[in-house]
């Protein structure tokens, strides 16, 4: 397939793009570079053995959607590109309804004029709030508490109506809980501009010395240990799980929602512990107050994507740590930092 991939220059972007092109499928990026480095064009070469099609531009200027599409004869559209701190929602909704909410249907608008009948979105687990019970399955109520999960619900709720307009049009939306970790070539990772949002690449950068003590937000949460408890799942077993959804899109249409996580939960404390394990490192933290629009425990019920997407995590904590530290351990020996 011939495969646009917004956001393709992001954590979860480059890690997708390998396993794309690595399948023979051909990949046309689209980012902004707004939360991510040219840099990781070259990066991904390397590791696919070649080098994919990068355009920077924002994913809701349609005028530049329609002209990718068409020059490259585009027959799927893989969209990552939207912003994904929870905390930072809380402060700047409009931040991303604007950004999430209005570059989607900007990419929709090309994609209907341009008659792409493919899209693997990504959504979120945010979208189900507080879970009422655990595992969460696809049909939990959508109970969202931040404007990064009232975001990824919007565009869901279009997604819908859009594939009952056009029945020739298949949509996938894989609900992610936290991908973690990095490509085994540690050439790749999580390397987000300014103060990570997310545990590992502040629990990475703490190790190295970059970062003086991790906070951890919510020490008195009803989980074993007091933290947070979350579904970590490995970047590479995400990436895999949108080639997955792909495929299931060349046989299907119609609109579809699948969980992407391992279906097992792991406290902040567990990480902090199996990453000092993995990385020989100490991680100095703190426990300060609770962030606003978290929760206390979240973690998938994956059976539907076995059973849709014939698709499953197979990677270990003990692998999420130990390459997401080989890739900090390159960036902090100067293996070719991330650059603009």
């Amino acid at each position: 397939m011939k495969v646009l991939l917004t956001g393709g220059c992001g954590y979860i972007g480059s890690h997708v793009a390998v396993v794309l092109m690595s399948a023979g499928h051909e990949v046309v990026i689209v980012d902004d570079l707004s939360n991510s480095h040219r840099d990781v064009v070259g990066r991904i070469a390397d590791i696919a053995g070649q080098l994919p099609v990068f355009y920077q531009g924002d994913v809701g200027d349609v005028a530049l959607v329609r002209d990718v599409i068409r020059r490259h004869q585009i027959d799927s559209v893989i969209h990552l590109a939207g912003f994904k701190s929870v905390g930072e929602s809380v402060q700047l909704p409009l931040k991303y309804y604007q950004n999430n909410v209005c570059g989607t249907l900007g990419l929709l608008q090309a994609m209907e004029a341009e008659s792409v009948p493919r899209l693997v979105f990504s959504s979120s687990a945010t979208i189900y709030g507080d879970p009422q019970y655990l595992p969460v399955d696809e049909a939990h109520p959508q109970r969202v508490i931040n404007a990064y999960g009232r975001s990824k619900l919007h565009i869901e709720g279009m997604l819908q109506d859009i594939s009952a307009s056009r029945p020739s049009l298949g949509v996938v939306c894989l609900r992610y809980f936290n991908p973690v970790g990095a490509h085994g070539s540690g050439l790749i990772g999580e390397y987000p501009r300014g103060t990570p949002n997310n545990l590992m690449p502040y629990v990475v950068q703490v190790a190295s010395g970059e970062r003086e003590v991790l906070n951890v937000f919510g020490g008195d949460y009803p989980t074993p240990d007091g933290t947070g408890v979350r579904d970590y799942i490995h970047v590479m077993d995400l990436a895999e799980g949108h080639l997955a959804a792909l495929n299931f899109l060349s046989s299907n249409s119609g609109w579809h929602a699948f969980n992407l996580g391992t279906g097992r939960g792991f406290s902040v404390l567990e990480m902090i512990r199996a990453f000092e394990k993995e990385s020989g490192h100490t991680v100095p933290y703190r426990i300060t107050a609770r962030r606003e629009g978290d929760v206390a425990c979240s973690y998938a019920d994956v059976q539907a994507a076995a059973r849709g997407l014939n698709w499953k995590a197979t990677r270990a904590l003990e692998d999420m740590c130990s390459s997401a530290w080989r890739f900090q351990s390159r960036l902090s020996t100067g293996g070719r930092s991330p650059a603009d």
